[in-house]
This record gives structure tokens, C-alpha cells and sequence, in this order.
């Protein structure tokens, strides 16, 4: 199995307006064949901007790149299989059929980058989130991934204890 270092950014095609059905299939199926070590994200990238309406300013949010989702992944047989046999998935990018990765330029062009966060915490270590939706929330780490830079803490909602996804930049020790 090779590790998260190998993973590179690749491309796929999508039919328009289908690319967050696509992302949403694609994340189903590496939770249901356990593919998480191979597949590490997949994203739909989106930019924030005001528009103004009959004078009515209102925040939209576009697709930067309609039509494609990315994906990091360790490119290999399953994983070539299970993205190109997603429904809405038209083909990854590039010269016939062999994906071609990003290059570094273009990722930083993207705004992707490969800065990486170290954290001086273990699982049963008590954190504290200092930004995002979860603000303030202070949680026992269940799990820790290294690769897509998040730990996961149980919080409570209505009553239950619910698994949530923290990035490391977003967490403080206790």
C-alpha cells in the first residue's frame, strides 16, 4: 500500500452542473470500500462574490472550474476505477486515458498548497476548536489524519454524540 506522500492532484471531467453529485458519490464510495488511505479529498472549487440585483446586494457562491472536480489521490487500478466509473464522471484529464497529475505550479496557482501542520497531540488528548462552525468546542480526539490534515473529535448535538472533522489549524491543546 503506498503512503499519503505519493498521492498527487488530479483532474476529472464532469457533466456540467453534476460536479457535487459527483463529489458526493466519489466520498460514498471511499467510505463504503474503505479507500480513505487512496483517495484523500475531493473538492469542488468555489469562490465567494456579491452580486447586485435591482439594487440588492446578495453573496453567491461559483464554481471557479464548471464542469471538473479535483481529486488527491494515490492513482492506481481501484481507485482509477472507482472515479472513472462514477455516474456523471466523463473521464479524468489529460492525453487519452492516462490521468496526468498536477504540477506544482499549478497547484500553487490554485491555491493548493502543500504546507503541512504537525500536531503535538495523541487520540484521548482534550482539544479546544478556535475557528469554525465548531468554535469553542472543546472535544477528546477520536481519531487523527495526518494526511488530510484534520483529527476527529465527538461533539454533542440534540443529546448525541456525533463524530466531526477538525483541520488542524482550526484545534488547540489542552
Amino acid at each position: 500500500m503506498a503512503d499519503a506522500e505519493s498521492a498527487r492532484w488530479y483532474v476529472v471531467h464532469t457533466y456540467s452542473g453534476y460536479e457535487n453529485k459527483v463529489k458526493a458519490d466519489i466520498e460514498k464510495t471511499i467510505e463504503n470500500r474503505k479507500l480513505q488511505d487512496q483517495i484523500l479529498e475531493v473538492s469542488v472549487p468555489v469562490e465567494e462574490s456579491i452580486e447586485v440585483k435591482n439594487g440588492v446586494q446578495k453573496a453567491v457562491t461559483r464554481k471557479l472550474f464548471p464542469g471538473y472536480v479535483l481529486l488527491n489521490m494515490i492513482m492506481n487500478d481501484a481507485t482509477w476505477y472507482v472515479v472513472r466509473n462514477t455516474r456523471g464522471v466523463t473521464g479524468f484529464v489529460g492525453p487519452g486515458s492516462k490521468p496526468v497529475p498536477l504540477s506544482d505550479d499549478e497547484m500553487k496557482y490554485l491555491g493548493i498548497n502543500k504546507e503541512t501542520i504537525v500536531i503535538d497531540a495523541e487520540v484521548g488528548d482534550m482539544v479546544e476548536v478556535t475557528a469554525g462552525a465548531w468554535e469553542g468546542t472543546v472535544g477528546s480526539i477520536k481519531a487523527i489524519n495526518p494526511s488530510k490534515q484534520t483529527i476527529t473529535i465527538d461533539v454533542e448535538i440534540f443529546g448525541r454524540a456525533t463524530s466531526v472533522e477538525i483541520a488542524f489549524a482550526d484545534i488547540k491543546k489542552l
